[in-house]
């Protein structure tokens, strides 16, 4: 009988990139979680490759560099199962598989191993079948075909693989989750609020986030609040420009460690991120988790780990909606603090690792078996 061994791939960010990130962070979390279930249930989990496969600017030569790239991977991961059968995988489960990262390595290995192919957080994107990503869109989208279990974060990217995907795909929904930090007992709301925003400074949504967010509070220049931003990227000098004019209120703290993080988040009252189109936004969960409340927009993604009213609120996709919902919580400290505490509660019940890890285990060992 073939050992069971798990291999574990992220094409979008390795667990070892060096730039922290959301994503970088998930890849992260599900290995932990994989490693938190009982050995004899699954076997060792162990990182497959640490190939990065991102083209995020449409570039087809690009592409074909790195399909290059991963075809060579193909190659070593097969020769090396091949002189040492013991660390041959049972199961491949590769994390965000989308049309600007496909998976150009897990499905090829899997098929010819024969072996079962899952995908956490699979995107479908068809319209992008044409176009400068056609290539990489119709790798995506044939790996996600080839999984014989696609594992959703959002009911929106569920909706999508299950209108495009084969009959007997098995899909199910895992929620973002992460490890928890200390409960901790929480001030009264400071006077002012002391307002926090953690992101990355990048060209696209994340900016149109940032304009968003300093519109809003030009609106509410008459209410006490301060602000501390906590990021950097290659929108940071555009970023800046933004909130200027708010003079000494806001706070540009640049790129923080991921172990200081905890440190803001306790000093901080509210957390304020619109999340543009977000895919879920791990942000939100970690300033829950810490008993910080959120406010963003309303979408499918940011909705995943935003229940309005308990951990947070959700606005309209307007400045004015966002500064609206913001004038309100400002407003009413004691509203605010008491959305903190069912904050914490809310992600402890619905999206803490034990029962990320007691989820995994029950859909994949039916997989090895």
């Amino acid at each position: 009988m073939t050992p069971r061994r798990i291999a574990f791939y992220a094409p979008l960010k390795p667990v070892d990139h060096p730039i922290p990130s959301g994503d970088r962070q998930m890849a992260r979390l599900i290995l932990r979680a994989l490693e938190a279930i009982d050995p004899a249930e699954i076997g060792p989990v162990e990182v497959a490759s640490g190939l990065r496969v991102y083209d995020g600017a449409g570039d087809p030569a690009a592409q074909a560099r790195l399909s290059a790239a991963a075809a060579a991977e193909c190659d070593r991961l097969l020769s090396l199962y091949a002189a040492e059968p013991a660390r041959r995988p049972a199961l491949w489960l590769s994390y965000h598989v989308y049309y600007k990262a496909p998976d150009l390595i897990g499905p090829a290995v899997a098929h010819a191993l024969g072996i079962p192919y899952v995908v956490v957080e699979a995107t479908r994107a068809r319209k992008r079948l044409t176009g400068p990503w056609s290539a990489f869109a119709a790798a995506a989208e044939s790996a996600i075909e080839q999984a014989a279990l696609v594992l959703c974060v959002s009911a929106r990217d569920r909706h999508a693989v299950e209108a495009y995907g084969p009959p007997d795909q098995q899909v199910a929904m895992l929620p973002p989750f992460l490890d928890l930090p200390p409960a901790i007992d929480r001030s009264e709301t400071a006077s002012p609020p002391r307002l926090l925003t953690v992101a990355m400074m990048r060209p696209g949504d994340k900016l149109a986030s940032y304009r968003l967010l300093a519109d809003s509070l030009s609106r509410l220049a008459a209410q006490p609040w301060t602000l501390d931003i906590v990021g950097d990227g290659s929108a940071a000098a555009e970023v800046s420009a933004l909130f200027a004019p708010f003079g000494q209120r806001v706070r540009l703290l640049g790129a923080r460690p991921p172990a200081d993080l905890a440190a803001h988040y306790r000093a901080a009252d509210l957390l304020v991120w619109p999340g543009l189109n977000e895919a879920f936004g791990m942000v939100y969960l970690e300033a829950q988790a810490h008993g910080v409340p959120v406010l963003a927009i309303d979408n499918a993604g940011t909705g995943t780990v935003i229940r309005d009213g308990v951990g947070g609120r959700l606005t309209g996709p307007t400045a004015q909606d966002y500064a609206a919902a913001l004038s309100a919580l400002l407003a009413d400290p004691s509203s605010l603090h008491a959305l903190g505490h069912r904050a914490r509660a809310h992600v402890e019940a619905h999206h803490a690792l034990p029962a990320a890890a007691q989820r995994l285990r029950g859909l994949l060992t039916g997989l090895m078996s």
